[in-house]
């Protein structure tokens, strides 16, 4: 059975992963004051531990998923750089503490790293489509926040999921890793709602 099949036979928890609120007022433009802020700052953090982890799934994948977990370390590490060009620009500072939230994707991410490499990049895919799916629901995105929605829905994003998806799997495991990984999506964008 294809990955794919996943969001299908739970669309619930993939909705409430991919369309939020947080996602609403990005569109809308009508998000709480310093949701956004405090959604950014979660956002660097967890980016920096998505780095770490995809280094290591990277060193024990096969030689078939190394070309789009390599490409993919390439994008996270110059989305780091964006985001603290962005901070800079934007006198957001970047040193908050991490969330609970935040922690527990950490955590997430360890626990990977100790099953089937099959899990490690179903939860990958997990996290990158509904990343991309979920900014695809806040386009074209309210004034101040469109450049954001523009960079995290780019072809070339969408091009590196669909390569992660060649590698993700519909087993036990693998399933488990998606739910785990679309429940902490979903408590991702209620972090930033819940920190103002």
């Amino acid at each position: 059975m294809a990955a794919s099949e996943l969001i299908q036979r739970h669309a619930q928890a993939w909705r409430a992963a991919t369309a939020h609120p947080f996602l609403d007022g990005v569109r809308d433009g009508d998000l709480p004051d310093g949701a956004f802020a405090a959604w950014l700052q979660q956002d660097h953090i967890f980016i920096s531990d998505l780095l770490a982890f995809q280094a290591q799934l990277l060193a024990r994948s096969p030689r078939s998923a190394q070309k789009v977990l390599a490409a993919g370390l390439v994008a996270l590490e110059a989305e780091l750089t964006w985001f603290e060009e962005n901070s800079v620009r934007d006198g957001l500072p970047l040193g908050a503490a991490p969330h609970p939230t935040t922690e527990a994707y950490r955590t997430e991410f360890e626990r990977l790293l100790t099953e089937p490499f099959g899990a490690g990049v179903t939860g990958l895919w997990a996290l990158e489509r509904a990343y991309l799916e979920a900014w695809r629901g806040a386009a074209p995105g309210a004034p101040r926040y469109r450049e954001y929605v523009e960079h995290w829905t780019v072809p070339e994003f969408a091009d590196y999921v669909a390569g992660l998806e060649v590698h993700a799997q519909d087993s036990g495991a693998a399933e488990a890793a998606w739910l785990r990984v679309v429940d902490l999506e979903r408590k991702f964008w209620d972090l930033a709602l819940a920190s103002r």
